[in-house]
């Protein structure tokens, strides 16, 4: 392994401690602790109070453990345990101040989900550290620097060290890389967020990451990396038309879209980042974001050499309203809905289509014109959305246009049990992605594309099948007995929408011959989640992918997945 390049900010994951006792339950500060599980709202008649805006108490069974905050790919439904707004907010988590939309998990404010630390470090608000008594952790002198002697302007440091290893039967239904392949990554991301004053922010994050280990494969741009920018960018802030507005300009990740249709690449080592230009209104119940980005080209391998990637754009505008909440039986609903348009453009492997036992290359423009609609009750969560995906393909040899027509829809829905000290979730998700013809080189392209790597672990833990010409089914269960521990169990079955179109992989088409059947396998799977202290998360996932008799005798193999991830963030 090329070990030369990895930070030198690794080692501080000797010095970890352990972080102050939490308390026996996952209570929120300030909440009753009557009777375990009930969720109560924090004033006011029962029923009269909107759970949208209004704070909750949910007292869980315990132990005196860090808690675990949210998942890097949770999405509004995929929490470990139910989490209110008290607990969302300082000095529990570090959500920004966006009113309603700060409920649950956060991402309805167009950052992420933000836990305590989380995958978006520019997202998270540390001024409650202004207050030196707030101060509990090894960490938090560098979570808020001051540099004037009132505390207006200040400093935030944020660094991540993950390591990764994952050991593959089959790799890609054995279509790449050796048979029983093990490899291990290393990624490093560290940050400063500068503030001057509430209106002027400027953020700044370098990346390094380097791959090795046995019958290794792959390792491109995406896995090994010398030091450079990962972001940098200028946020101004005011506060117009009754709206916190805001305008971030620069290189940054962007993540105010469904996850399952475009996240920032967290599985490999090197995460997206977008150039351009973003701006935000945040109203009492609706929000705005209007968007357009061209991407990274991260495939040079010198120190800060990244260059802008001009082939590659997504722009787009997204709307969520938080409705008034709704009773349903004895409990009150409260939702967020989605309205948006994300298009983009790209070519390479991502925009070409299968055709026979070949391939056409060209460049791809679509649109993507969908909703989501998502939330809960204190016992059971939502998401569901659908969408339109619309545009052209220009085929390279010839210059020749088609048109796109194509669909998705996602959903998934459960029960939660918040009284029980499981704290279980049993669930179901479906997800249909429509597929077109491999045996045609004109007419419409009816196969739906993301290419913009969608949440890693929403299909598929082994991310072998890819969200293309693909019908889903899964039940999801989830497991959190205590605050540092969490399983999830899922086992999906896979089926192509069209028989006459290709099973699809993170690389595009597989060349699969003679594929017949509609059936394409099931993905028993499970991961375990530690939150070994505030700081240290260590995750393991195990999958087995039985392929069909279809798929088999098409060439591909079934075969077993691992995947361990030992990070370290502050």
């Amino acid at each position: 392994m090329r070990s030369s390049h990895v930070l030198p900010a690794f080692i501080l994951l000797a010095g970890v401690a352990p972080c102050a006792a939490q308390g026996a339950t996952d209570t929120a500060q300030g909440a009753s602790t009557d009777t375990p599980g009930i969720v109560r709202p924090a004033a006011g008649k029962p029923g009269l109070i909107d759970p949208t805006a209004a704070e909750e108490h949910v007292t869980v069974n315990g132990t005196a453990r860090p808690e675990i905050q949210n998942f890097p790919h949770a999405g509004p439904v995929g929490q470990p345990r139910r989490v209110t707004p008290l607990q969302n907010k300082p000095p529990h988590g570090t959500q920004g101040d966006w009113g309603v939309f700060t409920r649950g998990n956060g991402e309805s404010a167009g950052f992420g989900p933000i836990g305590r630390y989380g995958v978006a470090p520019w997202a998270e608000d540390w001024s409650f550290l202004r207050d030196r008594r707030r101060h509990d952790d090894l960490f938090d002198p560098l979570k808020f620097i001051p540099l004037t002697h009132n505390g207006r302007w200040w400093l935030t440091l944020s660094g991540e060290t993950r390591l990764r290893n994952w050991s593959e039967e089959a790799p890609f239904l054995g279509t790449r890389g050796p048979a029983g392949s093990g490899r291990f990554a290393v990624r490093n991301l560290y940050g400063a967020d500068l503030h001057l004053g509430e209106h002027v922010r400027f953020f700044g994050q370098l990346v390094n990451g380097d791959a090795a280990g046995w019958g290794g494969f792959g390792y491109n741009g995406t896995f090994r990396k010398r030091l450079d920018l990962q972001q940098g960018f200028v946020e101004l802030r005011s506060k117009l038309a009754g709206a916190k507005t805001g305008l971030m300009i620069g290189r940054q990740q962007f993540l105010d879209a469904p996850s399952y249709i475009l996240y920032n690449r967290e599985t490999p080592n090197i995460p997206l980042a977008w150039n351009g230009v973003r701006g935000y209104a945040v109203w009492p119940r609706l929000r705005a974001d209007v968007y357009d980005f061209v991407g990274t080209n991260i495939n040079f391998n010198k120190m800060f050499h990244d260059r802008v990637d001009w082939s590659t754009r997504l722009h787009g505008l997204d709307l969520t309203w938080a409705p008034p909440s709704f009773s349903l039986g004895a409990e009150r609903v409260s939702s967020f809905l989605d309205v948006f348009l994300i298009a983009f453009r790209v070519a390479g492997s991502s925009a070409a289509l299968p055709y026979n036992r070949t391939t056409l290359a060209g460049t791809t423009a679509r649109q993507n014109y969908g909703f989501r609609w998502y939330g809960g009750a204190p016992s059971f969560e939502f998401s569901v959305g659908g969408l339109y995906q619309g545009g052209s393909f220009e085929l390279n040899r010839t210059g020749q246009n088609r048109d796109v027509s194509a669909y998705a829809f996602n959903a998934i829905a459960g029960y939660r049990h918040t009284p029980s000290p499981l704290h279980p979730f049993l669930g179901v998700q479906a997800d249909l992605y429509s597929g077109g013809s491999s045996r045609r080189n004109s007419g419409s392209v009816g196969t739906y594309i993301a290419p913009f790597n969608p949440q890693t672990n929403y299909l598929d833990t082994t991310t072998y099948i890819a969200p293309s010409n693909l019908v889903s089914l899964s039940p999801v269960i989830r497991l959190t007995p205590r605050n540092w521990l969490s399983l999830q169990f899922k086992a999906p079955f896979f089926w192509r929408e069209s028989t006459n179109d290709a099973i699809y992989g993170p690389s595009g088409a597989y060349s699969l011959t003679n594929l017949h059947g509609g059936f394409v396998g099931v993905v028993p799977q499970a991961s375990l989640t530690l939150q070994l202290n505030r700081h240290l998360t260590w995750t393991q996932y195990g999958a087995r992918f039985i392929g069909s008799d279809g798929l088999r005798a098409a060439g591909g193999k079934s075969g077993s997945y691992y995947q361990s991830n030992f990070v370290f963030r502050f």
